[in-house]
């Protein structure tokens, strides 16, 4: 008989997830960190100095939503806990949390480039509503307050001069949301060289989308 564990499953998937952000060119080098709930009162989180290209399964390390620190004597995790933490924390419906600094996201999270979402239909479901975040220390707790304060503003943070953050339900719909914010970012760094001009939908157009076309129910913001 063949017993599930969801924690290795769990694993498994970010795992996964580190491979298809590497080879979809979501993340470079060391950099990045990514991180899924367990249960209503932990998360797995990428160990610190891990590559999300390789990852095993023991390249994780436990932590409680409720103190931040450490279950187990596992790994020690991410230095990034504080932004991935602040999410958790602040939305409880959140299932995964996707750090990284994609060439075309993070050069928009530099500078004071607006991104439309409503270029396209993917933008317009996975770009819901998207913040910036004033440049902090990575792994600062000043940084993981600043992400507190956008948190239920948005599921996309710009994070300046650092990278982008990216949360939802499952790592499936965080990874789809990452590509379509770089797929963004790439069309408009593209089209502003060129000289293109790039027509948005109208926003009738994009009301009747989000709230007509039954792709997902539209959650609520805060302002």
């Amino acid at each position: 008989m063949v017993i599930f564990d969801k924690k290795q499953d769990l694993k498994r998937q970010l795992r996964e997830t580190g491979k298809y952000m590497m080879q979809y060119e979501l993340a470079w080098g060391n950099s990045g960190n990514i991180s899924a709930k367990t249960e209503e009162s932990s998360f797995l989180i990428t160990a610190s100095g891990t590559y999300l290209g390789d990852l095993d399964l023991e390249d994780f390390a436990e932590c409680s939503i409720e103190t931040g620190q450490g279950i187990g004597s596992g790994r020690k995790p991410s230095k990034e806990i504080p932004m991935h933490l602040a999410i958790y924390e602040t939305r409880p419906e959140i299932g995964a949390v996707l750090h990284a600094s994609p060439l075309y996201s993070t050069l928009v999270a530099s500078s004071n480039i607006e991104i439309p979402s409503s270029w396209f239909v993917e933008g317009m479901y996975y770009l819901e509503k998207i913040e910036r975040v004033p440049y902090a220390h990575p792994g600062s707790k000043e940084l993981g307050e600043l992400v507190r304060e956008q948190a239920k503003k948005a599921n996309i943070l710009l994070l300046e001069n650092h990278g982008v953050l990216v949360y939802d339900t499952s790592l499936k719909e965080a990874k789809m949301a990452l590509q379509t914010l770089e797929m963004a970012c790439r069309m408009l760094v593209i089209s502003q060289k060129a000289g293109v001009h790039i027509q948005e939908l109208s926003e009738e157009k994009v009301q009747s989308f989000l709230v007509d076309s039954g792709y997902k129910p539209r959650r609520k913001w805060e302002h």
